[in-house]
């Protein structure tokens, strides 16, 4: 690769990985769910909730029984 092509690579990473950084993760936005209605960290009612948000969570971002993910244009 010559120069200009290997920075135009590495600003296309830097980029995808700030801006995935920036989405957070299934946990954390469990855990914001359940502390945004009261429920104290550690607590047993807490913890149901986490692990309820979290299975919840997964499925929306799971394929569908049977589907397969499609080949990318690029």
């Amino acid at each position: 690769m010559n120069s200009i092509k290997l920075r135009l690579f590495l600003i296309l990473v830097s980029v995808a990985t700030i801006a995935l950084t920036g989405c957070g993760s299934i946990e954390s936005a469990a855990q914001d769910d359940c502390t945004s209605i009261g429920w104290q960290i550690g607590s047993k009612g807490y913890n149901e909730c986490f692990k309820a948000r979290v299975y919840e969570r997964k499925l929306d971002y799971s394929l569908p029984p049977g589907d397969r993910p499609s080949p990318s244009v690029i």
